[in-house]
């Protein structure tokens, strides 16, 4: 089994009581900021600093009768600071704490879904390159297409990976934002260098315009980079999956001691953990949709994106986190099978080589009409009489009248299927 990172866990992070740290620790810099600006005596401050907390079961308490999260976390504040507590809060709005606060949680979050790609990344890379000259066999439509390398098909998720990161590192800048500027966002009640020092501290920018929100444009942009993992993630399940069938069988996720497949079939090893992969991928991408739907507010703002957002931002980043360290895992220990990749190879008896026979024939003058036709009876005749292709190629006699035997061996080579990959993957990994 896989050694999990070493960050806080996810859950933790969207916990009530991480949420109400971080409002915390917004308003502790906006009193440091009116401190330098002398609106709070410095000995206020010191006590506020020192006094100041909360607990989640009295905001519980209170928000069952004032019916306002923020106001509860206040008043609960407030018990523990006592006189000074009138310094907090001065000037803000409830969003102003909030927001920044989400905005805190978002930025946290993200950190730790990037170390996890980054250890995804790390494993593709090793796989990839374990497997770089292991042919297998590419599908199109579901059907055998041409030879590939299975260290090819893991090289694509790689760079796919590569793709999620630069997202991410997209969407850290856009959420990295925070607003200080009180009840529609024109600073009425506010000095704008309280917001620039308290953003300063907490290591975010002022979004440079905002209402009572900030514009939820930008935590859909964060979902949608949640979504695209998630969905990656089922890609590439999806693969394992169709390869653990047992008519292919070359790949098996893992299956661990003491696991049972089925209640009634012994035989069975199922891929039900590629399978969950699947489900729970589904979840995200359709928080995305409540993510869109949240972006259309009334006016300066109103309340209708903020129950969604209790959901699916939580509920979002704790399932890609999961989900990034069940396909970490899967894949660190999967099962590969070389030798049967290489017999679902031979399975068409050799049709798979047809493009290589009507390239030859070109290259001697046919046209490619005529080429074509001639590959394709060959063909269509191994398909349906279950024939080897390359006999009936060698005893067609207007194929041979132009290929030699050994320009017909060539054809049927693997050697050309791998004489590129390590370009490829020179150039992806470089």
């Amino acid at each position: 089994m896989i050694e999990r990172y070493t960050m806080p866990e996810m859950g933790e992070i969207w916990s009530e009581e991480n949420k109400y740290r971080r409002w915390l620790d917004v308003e502790l810099a906006v009193c440091e900021a009116w401190a330098k600006l002398g609106k709070i005596p410095q000995s206020s401050l010191n006590t506020i600093k020192i006094k100041a907390n909360f607990l989640v079961q009295r905001i519980e308490e209170i928000e069952k009768v004032t019916k306002h999260d923020v106001i509860a976390f206040l008043t609960s504040v407030a018990e523990h600071v006592g006189e000074d507590s009138r310094f907090i809060h001065m000037g803000l709005t409830s969003y102003d704490v909030v927001d920044t606060a989400l905005s805190l949680l978002i930025v946290e979050s993200l950190d730790r879904i990037e170390k996890g790609l980054l250890e995804l990344r790390k494993c593709l890379k090793k796989q990839a390159i374990k497997y770089k000259k292991i042919p297998c066999i590419g599908r199109t439509h579901g059907v055998h297409a041409e030879p590939i390398t299975f260290g090819f098909k893991i090289l694509i998720w790689y760079e796919e990976v590569n793709r999620h990161l630069e997202r991410l590192k997209k969407a850290r800048e856009v959420i990295g934002v925070g607003r200080i500027s009180g009840s529609v966002g024109t600073y009425v009640h506010l000095d704008p260098r309280v917001e620039k020092y308290a953003l300063k501290t907490l290591g975010l920018k002022p979004a440079p315009v905002s209402t009572q929100v900030l514009q939820r444009d930008r935590h859909a942009e964060v979902m949608s980079c949640l979504a695209l993992i998630a969905t990656s993630l089922e890609k590439f399940a999806l693969e394992i999956r169709h390869l653990q069938k047992t008519e292919v069988l070359e790949l098996e996720e893992p299956f661990t001691k003491g696991q049972k497949g089925s209640s009634s079939m012994p035989h069975k090893r199922n891929p039900v953990r590629c399978e969950r992969i699947a489900g729970l991928a589904r979840i995200v991408r359709g928080n995305l949709q409540v993510a869109l739907e949240n972006i259309t507010l009334w006016h300066e703002r109103d309340i209708s994106h903020s129950s969604a957002e209790r959901i699916i931002f939580p509920d979002s980043f704790i399932l890609t986190d999961y989900l990034l360290a069940e396909t970490l895992d899967i894949i660190s220990n999967w099962q590969v099978y070389p030798q049967r990749m290489l017999q679902n190879i031979q399975a068409t008896r050799g049709l798979i080589f047809s493009q290589a026979v009507l390239l030859a024939l070109t290259q001697k003058g046919l046209s490619r009409e005529e080429a074509y036709r001639l590959v394709q009876n060959c063909s269509l005749k191994s398909w349906k009489d279950h024939l080897d292709f390359k006999k009936l190629v060698t005893s067609d006699p207007e194929i041979t009248s132009f290929l030699s035997q050994e320009e017909i061996d060539r054809c049927f080579s693997l050697e050309p299927y791998l004489a590129k990959i390590d370009f490829i993957f020179k150039r992806v990994l470089q």
